[in-house]
């Protein structure tokens, strides 16, 4: 088995954003004749300015765990995490209020923020105008589908122009259409210099990621090289069997 890695980008000069350091999680249990359950056990990694990451693994193995640990609104039982600059969150399930209409929604995490009154403003409007909720910005959260939900979950995650933007499959319920926006959004975001984490199980997706970390017996694995030698040789059988 390959030994855990930080980072196999090493000659890059963009800027390390969130740095984890041999991050240790157990979750236990009160019930008696019952385990504790180590998640994670020695887990690094590196975000980078600019990046779009991809952290992949399977049920159970901790994906969720290390975001939040990641965003800091889990703590680590050992270890370290280091951020620069301000962080996003778009968890999987909303954290919104749901007596609150869209309009209200806005200015209560811009206050939080500690944005003004123009900018939660003008972050209402150019999300609502990218995301297409527009006509939605009266209702209540408790109105919306599903989708819309999870359009203002985003849009709240990113009204204060993060330098980091965590996300936990932030595309559940979106339509197609939607779907696309979101990517077209994740590019605009790297290409400004924002660092774009985000879970996903899609194995179609793995080619818009500029790095893939896996988490896998409590370790994190960066397997772009991998992956990148994988599609390589793929590409290689299919040119000859072209041929």
């Amino acid at each position: 088995m390959e030994a855990p890695t930080t980072s196999t980008t090493e000659a890059t000069t963009s800027e390390v954003l969130v740095r984890a350091d041999e991050i240790e999680k157990t979750y236990g249990s009160n019930l008696p004749f019952t385990r504790s359950v180590p998640v994670l056990t020695g887990a690094n990694l590196e975000i980078r300015a600019g990046e779009i990451v991809g952290i992949v693994g399977g049920n159970g193995s901790g994906k969720s765990t290390l975001m939040n640990i990641l965003v800091g609104v889990l703590k680590q039982d050992s270890g370290a995490v280091e951020r620069t600059g301000t962080v996003g969150w778009c968890p999987q399930e909303p954290l919104l209020y749901d007596r609150l209409t869209v309009t209200e929604t806005f200015r209560l995490f811009g206050s939080g923020y500690g944005m003004t009154a123009e900018e939660i403003d003008e972050a209402k409007r150019r999300f609502a105008s990218k995301l297409d909720f527009e006509q939605y910005l009266d209702y209540r959260i408790d109105q919306l589908s599903g989708g819309n939900r999870q359009k203002i979950n985003l849009s709240i995650a990113l009204m204060h122009d993060p330098d980091v933007l965590m996300l936990d499959e932030p595309y559940t319920g979106f339509d197609w259409e939607t779907y696309l926006i979101f990517w077209d959004l994740a590019d605009e975001l790297a290409a400004d210099g924002t660092a774009v984490v985000m879970i996903s199980h899609l194995i179609e997706e793995q080619s818009r990621l500029d790095r893939i970390y896996e988490v896998r017996d409590g370790h994190v694995y960066d397997v772009t090289e991998r992956e990148s030698e994988t599609e390589a040789t793929t590409g290689e059988r299919r040119r000859k069997a072209d041929e």
